[in-house]
């Protein structure tokens, strides 16, 4: 995979791709691929996500190497929210003044998302995204020492992938029944069923 830096190098490494549920941290979609730009990753994962889920999300946050206008468009024809940053975010303690008043005519798409995550609640939706994606990926990395895969070539690192994600899924899914099973008479209800890991790569 080309690295990202100006020296035209190459790196034997993996961009490792994860959609993760909002709500249960559960990763619905995941893929692998040898390219070092995300913006051609947006639309195949969400295609994944539907075919997995049935369902179109309401809202999708993305970090800024996702942004392009064609992603903008598709997902809104989709009929959800993009937040996708056009420009990377400044860590600080300014903060820009939230926009009031009709959207200006004539905004590209860039700014109009710039506005969009200026909005009090734009700000406060994309701010959760690190508190979604990013716990995943740590509990992977840092939690279970996941940081390099054990197989070379494409196919076999996808499968390797795939197996990281269901055993995240799995140890999710065990975590919420012995919660459930830990109230009194919930037992037998629970158990009856009553939301970038490389070889020295990109994460």
């Amino acid at each position: 995979m080309p690295a990202s830096d100006a020296k035209g190098s190459v790196v034997q490494g993996y961009n490792c791709q994860a959609a993760v549920d909002a709500q249960a941290q559960i990763i619905v979609a995941a893929d692998v691929t040898d390219e070092a730009n995300d913006k051609q990753q947006a639309q195949p994962m969400l295609t994944q996500v539907l075919a997995n889920t049935a369902q179109v999300p309401r809202t999708v946050s993305m970090d800024t190497g996702y942004f392009s206008e064609a992603n903008v468009a598709a997902l809104t024809a989709l009929g959800c929210t993009p937040l996708i940053p056009p420009d990377r975010q400044l860590h600080g303690p300014v903060v820009p003044a939230a926009p009031r008043g009709r959207l200006p005519a004539g905004l590209s798409v860039a700014d109009r998302m710039r506005r969009t995550l200026r909005t009090t609640h734009g700000r406060w939706l994309y701010a959760r995204r690190k508190a979604i994606i990013e716990p995943v990926f740590g509990q992977i990395k840092q939690g279970r020492g996941y940081r390099q895969f054990l197989l070379r070539g494409m196919r076999q690192v996808r499968g390797e992938w795939a197996l990281i994600c269901t055993t995240h899924n799995v140890l999710k899914l065990w975590t919420a029944l012995r919660c459930r099973c830990r109230r009194p008479g919930d037992g037998l209800r629970a158990l009856s069923g009553s939301r970038k890991v490389t070889r020295r790569g990109r994460h």
